[in-house]
């Protein structure tokens, strides 16, 4: 006799811990423990051939601009085909992109024309895999559990990423950057090959309709029609242009000069990344009222760690501030998936598609999110958004 207790356990079980659900978690897993090493690596390697703060720049807006490009090709993309064939296919260039920057890092053969092409090829593959993981992972979880499933993958993802970076920074200071890019191509290689078992028979397939740019244009309508979304674009476009240009420039040239190198650099990382569990563990219990008000106070915070590099305090306080900030950003990514009703991801998906473009989000794709299957009726879309 299973008891009503046994019964809503049960129930639950499937909206959080899916197959799908956890092929994600641990395909998210393995990816980030690379990527957030292969961060630091990638400067240090510019750094160690002879670059400058500019040099380290030049390579990080390589991989910027290519994911503002392409990032409405590759909604259109994940909107099309499979989504998980897109992802495989988007990891795969990432891995071959990593293994020839380790390659030529190693040999000491890399010239920055090469990191900046090879970074380019990275941010492509990333304007690809966005919208169709981030579709995969909104169409993979639903019901009451909800929020608590969001929470529990980005701790898990965040956690890998806590342990990516302080092993990355560690790795950097002891074998050098190139070994720490070939873990990252590895690390794509596994997590392509997870991917690759997604199912995706529950996602509708694609009804008869408009093509790409009467999908665009769509999305434009609904995306100017809503105050609630451009007011957090407009905030984010400001954000991510300082926040990416402390971690990926400023963070590694003040760890050079004033904190003793890659290694106390990959701490504070790895800091920030364990105030981003935090952050999700808090989620996993403590819902806001008003989800977009407490996610949007908690961006601000993003603004002290560029603050402390730039006097900058020793390795403690700024492990402390990165940890502070990492819980603030996590506490808004929680509220923010889980603000969007799950019946209507494909619309929230077009929206994202202009959230993307306009601020350039890179994490952790975080942000362009999933590409519609079908054409939404205006009037349920419309009585949903208002809501908001």
């Amino acid at each position: 006799m299973i008891s009503a207790a046994d019964a809503s356990r049960r129930s639950r079980r499937p909206a959080r811990a899916g197959r799908n659900c956890t092929l994600l978690t641990a395909a998210a897993v393995v990816t980030n423990l690379g990527s957030q090493g292969a961060l630091i690596a990638s400067a240090f390697a510019v750094l160690e051939t002879g670059g400058d703060g500019g040099d380290v720049g030049l390579v990080a807006a390589a991989r910027t601009l290519p994911l503002v490009l392409f990032l409405l090709i590759g909604g259109a993309v994940a909107d099309r085909l499979p989504r998980h064939r897109v992802m495989v296919a988007a990891n795969a260039l990432n891995c071959v992109s990593q293994a020839v920057f380790a390659i030529l890092v190693l040999a000491g053969e890399a010239r920055l024309w090469q990191m900046m092409l090879l970074s380019a090829l990275g941010g492509t593959g990333q304007a690809f895999f966005s919208p169709a993981a981030e579709g995969m992972l909104m169409s993979s979880v639903s019901g009451e559990q909800a929020s608590r499933a969001f929470a529990m993958f980005r701790m898990a993802m965040q956690g890998a990423g806590l342990g990516g970076a302080a092993l990355g920074g560690a790795m950097v200071a002891v074998v050098g950057p190139g070994w720490v890019l070939a873990v990252d191509a590895v690390a794509f290689a596994v997590a392509g090959a997870l991917r690759s078992f997604l199912d995706v028979s529950h996602i509708p397939p694609r009804e008869p309709g408009g093509g790409l740019l009467s999908d665009l244009r769509e999305g434009w309508r609904e995306f100017v029609g809503r105050p609630w979304l451009w007011t957090i674009v407009a905030q984010f476009s400001v954000v991510v242009a300082v926040v990416g240009a402390a971690d990926a420039v400023y963070g590694p040239l003040v760890a050079r000069d004033s904190l003793g190198g890659p290694g106390p650099w990959g701490l504070a990382l790895g800091a920030f990344g364990a105030g981003t569990v935090g952050g999700a563990l808090l989620m996993t219990r403590w819902k806001p009222r008003r989800l977009l008000l407490a996610g949007t106070l908690c961006v601000f915070p993003l603004a002290a760690p560029a603050a402390a590099l730039a006097v900058p305090v020793p390795v403690g306080p700024l492990c402390a501030v990165m940890f502070v900030s990492g819980a603030a950003i996590e506490v808004f990514g929680v509220s923010w998936m889980t603000s969007q009703h799950p019946s209507e991801r494909n619309l929230f998906v077009r929206l994202m598609t202009w959230y993307s473009e306009r601020t350039g989000e890179t994490w952790k794709g975080r942000t362009g999110l999933d590409w519609p299957d079908c054409r939404p009726k205006r009037q349920r879309v419309n009585s949903l958004l208002t809501a908001h």
